[in-house]
């Protein structure tokens, strides 16, 4: 299962793009989105788009 980003909530700062390890994270029409095929869930760790993400629950599992 990969990680979502609730594009609702998505301040669009950029923070979670530049954490991921798979470069699973780009912006699509102002806002971030994970690709899912890409993303590993950062193979175990705690996901680090959801860690450094300011708005809670923005990027959870999907």
């Amino acid at each position: 299962m990969a990680y979502k980003i609730v594009a609702s909530q998505c301040t669009a700062c950029g923070a979670c793009e530049f954490e991921c390890p798979n470069a699973a994270i780009a912006t699509k029409k102002g806002v971030y989105v994970i690709n899912a095929a890409k993303c590993t869930e950062c193979d175990g760790e705690p996901a680090r788009c959801a860690a450094v993400c300011p708005v809670e629950n923005t990027c959870i599992p999907a």
